[in-house]
Formats: C-alpha cells, structure tokens, sequence
C-alpha cells in the first residue's frame, strides 16, 4: 500500500504531498512540489540504512530557495546561453534559441543564461500524480504553449520504480508543435549520508572521454574536448576532492565541478555514465541512462541553502549531482545532439540508479 502524508500548502493553497516508496530494504521520498526526490535510504556494507540525497523538512524551502534539490528539471534542463540585442541604444545578452527559422527569447534566471527552463520551470510547479502503488509512483505535467515561451502544448510523465537494487526515473514527453525538451533530476548525493558533511573523499568515475569545455558563464564554447591530462579525466575512480581545487581554467570557471561528460554510449539505448563509492559506508552508486551527457555538479553554491533534514547544516560540496542530459546550450550549437522534439513524436529516456556495497 502506498504511503501518503501531507507535506504542506502552496502560497496559492495548492496542496503538496510525500508519498514513500518500498522495495526490499530500499525505501525513498518524493514530494509533488517539483516531483523532488526528498529522501532514499539505503544499506550500507554493516546492513543499517542511510538516507544518500539531500532534502528539506519545509515546503517552503523547496520554492524559496530550493537549489533544484531533488526536483524534476525542465521544459529544458541545464543552460541556454545568449546573443546580444540592442534595446534603445543599449546592448544586452538574452538567452535565446531559433527553432524551424523562429528565434524565440526566453529568461535569464542564471546572469544572462536561461537555467533549467527559467523563473517557472518544472521543478517550480505542482505535478499531479497519475498512478502511485507500493514500489512505483507516476506524475504528470502539462506545459502550455508559451510557457517559458516555448512553443507547443507539453505533455510530460515521469515515473519513479524503487526495486531492491535501485530507483529508476523513466521519462515520457509529448508535445502538439514542435519544441525543446530535456528532463532531468537534479538530486544532490552524498554516498555517507545526508548529513555527513562534504563529500571530498568519497569517489567518482564517469564513463567519457571527452568533456564540453565552457566560457566563464558556463555556456559550453561548442568544442569537444578530451579528458585525458585534465582534472575532468574521471575515466578511473578518483576522490572527488583530489583536483576540485586545481589552476586548471575550466574547474576555476566553475568554482569546482559544474561540468557536461559526452558519454560512450549511443543516445537511446542504455549505458554506463558514473559510478560512485563512500569509503566510510561502502555504498555503491552505479548511474545508467539512455542520454548522450551528464552533468556531474559537486555543490559548490550550496553554502547559503537553507538546513536540511533533521536541522543539518548543509554547506559547500556537502552533495553532487549526476544530471543526465542533452548538452547545455545544444539548441544553439549545431555540431552537438539536439534536444529537439517533433510534434506528434514521443520523448522517451530513462536513468538507473543502482545501488551495492563494497567491503
């Protein structure tokens, strides 16, 4: 049966509820507000259970100053960059995307960039749940015409399935015009609990070997570029903290890690894109997606985030983030993957998190 309970009341009076999921020893949290992933405990390698995502114990700190925990991220998730308009004289950057010969501007909600579908993207709204059993829970959303200004009537469903070995977040989009869609999770991870404090020592691999190189406004410059001699050739395990502090220009820019893998495998069928492990638990995250990129994000903004769970203290590189992806910006840099959806096509991705432990 599954578990329901209020999780509070929208400032237009629309209500917000948690429902938890169970699967085995696994059991995990999500809230309709942004449909964010609230809380997934697991076992670690001595059998006691530990909550690995970050969250709050407030719904109002999920719409005030939310930093996208655990939410569902779209119309387009990660980064639009800009072009320069002159308005009365004066030069601005406003992000901006041209589909079928139509420039369309949409909101700088990040400096002159659009961030993960602007000031009322989909982890800023209410999803309405559409099916929910023991293990499995569906929400729905509808993104009208011109939301965000972006064109077409949007259809999405996501679908949340906990097993004993993981959760897996299916993604489904349909839309009556053609337009821009790119559904991610923007869950922070820390492998040693939610409340352990950074997560420097814990380690990462990601399965590329080439990176998308960004300008200081994080906007990728359209290169590809290869890890291998940097502190983003993550190809072997490696702790998090080793280079997080480097000289190199890319992890300056970003303040740490803020960056896009281009992934081995082909878009469409399921492939490896990062494995990570925390010494102290011995729990094992292993990440699969159909998607051509992942963002891995390494928290380094979230020292002014309200607390979290249970009065934690969150701060700087206290989570990571393993955003799977098109390619920021790819809507302005032909030479990458596009996130394009036709009318009448369907938008259909999914991303496994796997869950073991090590000794």
């Amino acid at each position: 049966m599954m578990e329901k309970t209020p999780f509070g009341v929208m400032p237009d009076g629309t209500p917000v509820d948690l429902y938890t999921l169970r699967a085995g020893a696994l059991s995990c949290d999500i809230i309709t507000y942004g449909g964010a992933l609230r809380a997934l405990r697991v076992p670690d390698r001595s059998g006691n259970l530990v909550d690995v995502v970050l969250g709050f114990d407030r719904l109002e700190d999920y719409h005030t100053r939310g930093k996208y925990m655990g939410a569902l991220v779209g119309r387009v998730a990660n980064r639009i960059g800009g072009r320069p308009f002159v308005i009365a004289g004066k030069e601005y950057m406003i992000p901006t995307f041209v589909l079928n010969g139509r420039e369309y501007p949409v909101a700088a909600n990040d400096g002159q960039n659009h961030l993960h579908g602007g000031m009322t993207g989909f982890s800023k709204q209410v999803w309405r749940v559409e099916y929910a059993e023991e293990s499995v829970l569906t929400l729905a959303l509808g993104s009208p015409h011109q939301h965000e200004n972006y064109p077409g009537n949007l259809t999405v469903r996501v679908t949340y399935t906990l097993t004993e070995g993981g959760l897996t977040i299916a993604y489904f989009a349909k839309s009556d015009q053609d337009t821009l869609c790119n559904l991610t999770n923007h869950s922070y991870f820390n492998l040693a609990g939610h409340a352990s404090g950074p997560v420097l020592n814990q380690t990462i691999q990601i399965f590329a070997d080439q990176y998308t190189p960004a300008d200081a406004a994080s906007i990728p410059t359209g290169a590809l570029e290869d890890v291998a001699g940097t502190p983003l050739d993550l190809r072997e395990p490696k702790a998090i903290g080793a280079e997080i502090d480097s000289d190199f220009t890319q992890i300056v820019q970003a303040g740490g890690y803020d960056h896009n893998w281009v992934l081995r495998g082909k878009t469409g069928t399921m492939h490896p894109a990062a494995r990570a492990v925390s010494p102290e638990t011995g729990i094992v995250m292993e990440v699969e997606t159909t998607l051509p990129g992942v963002q891995f994000y390494t928290g380094n903004y979230l020292g002014d985030s309200p607390k979290g769970k249970d009065g934690a203290p969150y701060d700087k590189r206290w989570g990571f983030c393993v955003e799977t992806q098109f390619f920021p910006d790819a809507p302005n840099k032909p030479q990458f993957e596009n996130c394009l959806l036709r009318a009448g096509e369907t938008w259909e991705h999914t991303t496994v998190f796997r869950f073991s432990t090590e000794s």
